[in-house]
């Protein structure tokens, strides 16, 4: 299995060079040549498989440079219950008949991202084993919230490796912010930047294609990596999650066997929902892929239209993570559905980046159609759907989800369509619980942000989980704050280049 450029089809390279390099030179993200099967057969004997044996199952027909023992030492160490509070590892909650959630938040910072984060330095440092690499790797990482802290904590004292992470000031939950500027390690870097989540995402982009400092880098023996789903590293974990709870739904004799579902994602840089979509074209039966955004409805608007218009109001909403006007991922998508047209991908994308637009052709809006729905939720709705769940099932569920539950009752209202569906649930209320108790309990007040975790923990059985509690009384390291301009000169000053 190679890899290839979406911007440069001819340029093929193993899933090591891949994983370590992040982003191609030209831009571009790397994509598996070809898709391969799984068959419902697979599936059943997945089933029976710990979690830990699911992902190796799954990656030995991405990673084929790999050896087996070298998958399995990847996955016995990242999916375990050192790392996670559950056996389980990807628990399913039933949430009403026919529905239920997908819980991707028992890992170490309690949010989705924990799903690859933790198998990412493994991948990385096996890959650069692979490759005779002596140089040190440094990572860098854009970050609307939960992918920062899951890095940093994936990366923390991580031989050969260095990471910084860059957050917007104001557009993280306040938990979200401890998590990051709290991190303890000799390795990583956290700092604000003056802006949102695309201004983080734009200025990593730019820093990786920088020839001058890609020069300085390699002539100091480093050289860059990725954490965000730029790289294939990780999103091919996140298709294991959707695999996995397929196959437990089969055994706990919730579905047949070749039943299909639909899946319900909230995203805003595509990655969760695209592997999803990854796992469907594997074999999956998989029938609706149902995109959730918030107000910041780029997605939403795309999916319906064909037109990706980033030039719009951006608003910081109450599931920050989700607060993206540039779904990078989204590229990855175009260009499997144009055939590999490379030169068409790197027409589209030329235009975003000058014009802030572009439309895609007739049959591509036809194909996305087929797979897509898409639906948007504000902050009221949100709210109201926090406190319909928890008034109707007594449970808790963080913003991003809530935004995934109220998209698909919409979806279901306009369709009529019963299929039985999972629901990504992307993090704990408790990284998120000023917004979760103003729509619970709207007349409690407190400052404190752990009076609040307190307070959900009093009206939910969700344990406060050891990671968050911890944090009230971690030493705040990180209290730098920068404009998009200066992060280069941010990342060669902590590499001491500069």
């Amino acid at each position: 299995m190679f890899y290839k450029s979406t911007r440069n089809s001819n340029l093929k390279v193993t899933s090591a060079q891949a994983i370590s390099q992040g982003i191609s030179e030209d831009g571009g993200l790397f994509v598996p040549e070809s898709i391969p099967s799984l068959t419902l057969e697979e599936v059943e004997k997945i089933g029976k498989m710990s979690y830990s044996e699911r992902a190796a199952y799954v990656f030995t027909k991405f990673l084929t440079d790999f050896t087996e023992a070298e998958i399995r030492y990847c996955t016995d160490n990242a999916y375990s219950t050192k790392n996670f509070e559950t056996e389980n590892i990807a628990e399913i909650a039933h949430l009403f008949d026919g529905t239920y959630m997908l819980e991707l938040w028992h890992g170490p910072t309690c949010a989705f991202k924990d799903m690859a984060l933790q198998i990412l330095p493994y991948f990385l440092t096996t890959s650069a084993k692979k490759l005779n690499i002596d140089k040190k790797i440094v990572i860098l990482v854009a970050t609307s919230g939960d992918t920062g802290k899951a890095a940093l904590e994936g990366f923390k004292d991580v031989e050969g490796t260095q990471i910084m992470v860059f957050y917007p000031e104001n557009g993280v939950s306040s938990m979200q912010k401890r998590q990051m500027t709290t991190q303890e390690g000799q390795n990583v870097g956290v700092c604000a930047v003056k802006g949102n989540f695309d201004d983080c995402q734009s200025g990593v982009k730019k820093i990786f294609t920088d020839e001058t400092v890609k020069k300085a880098l390699a002539d100091n023996k480093l050289m860059f990596s990725s954490a965000n789903s730029i790289n294939w590293g990780r999103l091919v974990p996140q298709v294991v999650y959707y695999i996995s709870a397929y196959a437990t739904l089969v055994s706990d004799e919730q579905i047949k066997l070749g039943d299909k579902i639909n899946v319900v994602v909230p995203t805003g840089n595509f990655g969760n929902i695209l592997a999803a979509y990854y796992a469907k074209r594997m074999g999956l039966p998989i029938a609706k892929l149902i995109c959730a955004s918030n107000i910041n409805n780029v997605l939403t608007d795309f999916i319906n239209t064909g037109v990706y218009d980033r030039n719009r109001k951006f608003y910081a909403t109450c599931s920050p993570s989700m607060d993206i006007l540039i779904s990078s991922n989204l590229e990855r998508l175009l260009y499997i559905l144009t055939g590999d047209n490379d030169a068409q991908i790197k027409e589209w994308f030329g235009a975003l980046a000058k014009d802030g637009k572009y439309e895609v052709s007739a049959d591509v809006k036809a194909k996305i159609k087929e797979d897509f729905y898409a639906g948007f939720c504000d902050d009221n709705g949100t709210k109201e759907t926090i406190k319909s769940i928890y008034d109707k099932y007594s449970y808790v569920c963080d913003t991003h989800t809530a935004v995934a539950v109220k998209v698909y009752e919409d979806y279901r209202r306009e369709t009529k369509d019963e299929t039985r569906t999972i629901i990504a649930s992307t993090a704990s209320p408790y990284k998120f619980s000023a917004s979760v108790l103003e729509a619970i309990c709207p007349d409690y007040k407190a400052d404190d942000e752990y009076a609040l975790v307190d307070k959900i923990n009093e009206l939910s059985d969700i344990s406060i989980p050891d990671a968050l509690a911890d944090l009230k009384n971690k030493p705040v390291r990180f209290t730098g704050s920068i404009d998009r301009a200066e992060m280069s000169d941010f990342v060669m000053k902590t590499l001491g280049i500069r």
